[in-house]
């Protein structure tokens, strides 16, 4: 294993210089997905929820969260996002919503937390606005799927399973 970025050689964690490392179009993708039964599924479909718009609202909280990812996650850069974008798939089998998000910036350092926030955020959101419909609600698979820019290159996840159901 590599050594640890935010831990220190006497093991306290520490932000990291990122003022020599190069800049760089950066970009991260991250996904998750919310199982619910599936008649909480048709409110989100028919726009039917009682607090409103589901999909609307869980996008803006999920770019605003991309946004304020450094205020949440200590070690986090504040970085001045050129893209912070959510999308939203209905599944029938298992029922429920695949959420993915596509963050970039050109720095010097990555935006996988802000995805990944972004995601979190945008289920988080899903289900406060559902709980009353569906208190089963699962939120899960939050990943990262895929980055590109900055010195370690392009990674892509490995295939994830199918959401169980």
């Amino acid at each position: 294993m590599s050594k640890l970025t935010h831990v220190d050689d006497k093991g306290r964690a520490h932000m990291v210089d990122v003022g020599t490392k190069e800049v760089t179009q950066r970009t991260a993708v991250a996904e998750g997905f919310i199982r619910m039964k599936a008649e909480t599924l048709a409110l989100i479909v028919a726009e039917a929820a009682p607090k409103g718009d589901v999909i609307a609202v869980a996008r803006v909280a999920g770019i605003m969260a991309a946004k304020k990812t450094s205020e949440l996650i200590p070690l986090c850069h504040p970085l001045q996002l050129s893209k912070a974008s959510i999308e939203f798939s209905p599944s029938d089998k298992p029922h429920g919503l695949f959420i993915r998000a596509t963050v970039s910036v050109t720095g010097q350092t990555g935006v996988e937390m802000e995805a990944l926030t972004a995601v979190s955020v945008a289920a988080l959101t899903i289900y406060d606005m559902l709980k009353a419909a569906d208190r089963e609600m699962e939120i899960g698979s939050i990943h990262l799927a895929s980055k590109t820019g900055g010195r370690s290159g392009t990674y892509t996840a490995p295939a994830q399973p199918a959401q169980a159901g």
